[in-house]
């Protein structure tokens, strides 16, 4: 198999290193319009790389692609690809534009379209779901996911990326990071309210911190606090109920929960080794960046083990849309 992967920013770079570090059966090309990240990743990466998808298809004739790029540019580039007989595995999409056309394209065309959705790949949000699986009771939770968005790419300014574009925002990012593992886990919505605004001196156009109350269909409900304005970079999450209690703080190491017999904490570990990338926030680890990928090769051979789509990201964004919705 031959992939091209399209952006090398630190995301394009990062799905590389992954791909190159787990097969070796693998060919990777790549692709970016910048020709410096071209020479930074031909010369760190040793691989062929052009400044145009036709080009790198006509020379290398891959099989599949990986999107990279900004958030905006992913729906042409997606139609792109499946115009020219690749399956594709973008990044965060944030915006659902073109969705029913790629959607039916990928149908026609009889190929894969895999979307990143990252924690639903990570070990702990699966022992977390294991674990409500075995609820029979309701239960309630607390979650606060926040970051000082300078210190989100800290070698660039915010106003550098897309997150200081208001379509593409940082809060929205979050929101569309987390709630796909947040419905999967403790249900689709039946109500929410939303509190919001700016709190910050940040030159930004839209608000910076949500505070939402969620309600779900089967009777659970939670807090969810969103933010780009908090200066230590924040995963915690608490449930609890009759039959459940349990903590996460977003790292591998930090999943508790109460042995109700006991009534002692237990430490899980859900990780035998944790890949780790020195240069992003501790509660950011590499293995389910990689567990996406696998996956996405596995589809394209047949195995669909795929925890999330594109009607799945469908309603997730109608959502985020509703939460951004001015008063």
């Amino acid at each position: 198999m031959k992939i091209v992967v399209i952006g090398l920013g630190s995301m394009g770079k990062r799905r590389l290193k992954l791909l190159k570090g787990e097969y070796e059966d693998i060919d990777i090309i790549g692709v970016d319009l910048d020709s410096k990240r071209r020479e930074s990743v031909e010369e760190n990466f040793g691989i062929n790389t052009y400044d145009s998808l036709e080009l790198a298809v006509n020379e290398e004739r891959p099989d599949a692609a990986v999107i990279s790029t900004s958030p905006l540019s992913h729906s042409n580039i997606i139609l792109k690809c499946l115009d020219l007989g690749l399956h594709v595995f973008t990044e965060i999409n944030l915006v659902k534009d073109k969705y029913e056309e790629i959607i039916n394209k990928a149908k026609e065309k009889k190929l894969e379209i895999f979307l990143s959705s990252t924690q639903l790949y990570r070990e702990e949000i699966k022992e977390i779901e294991s674990r409500l699986s075995a609820c029979t009771q309701r239960v309630n939770y607390i979650y606060h996911i926040g970051q000082y968005l300078p210190d989100w790419h800290p070698w660039e300014s915010y106003k550098d990326f897309f997150v200081s574009d208001k379509r593409t925002n940082g809060c929205r990012e979050l929101f569309a990071i987390e709630l796909p593992w947040i419905f999967k886990i403790f249900g689709k919505l039946k109500d929410i309210t939303v509190k919001k605004d700016k709190i910050s001196k940040l030159d930004l156009d839209y608000n910076d911190s949500y505070l939402c109350i969620l309600e779900h269909e089967n009777g659970n409900k939670g807090i969810v606090c969103i933010d780009v304005v908090s200066r230590k970079a924040i995963s915690n999450l608490e449930v609890y109920g009759e039959e459940i209690y349990l903590t996460w703080e977003g790292t591998p190491d930090s999943l508790k929960v109460m042995n109700l017999e006991s009534k002692m904490i237990e430490n899980i570990n859900t990780y035998n080794d944790v890949k780790k990338d020195d240069k992003y926030a501790e509660n950011i680890i590499e293995n389910p960046y990689l567990e996406e990928l696998k996956t996405y090769i596995n589809k394209i051979n047949g195995i669909n083990n795929v925890r999330y789509t594109f009607e799945d990201d469908l309603y997730t964004l109608s959502i985020v849309d509703k939460i951004e919705e001015e008063v």
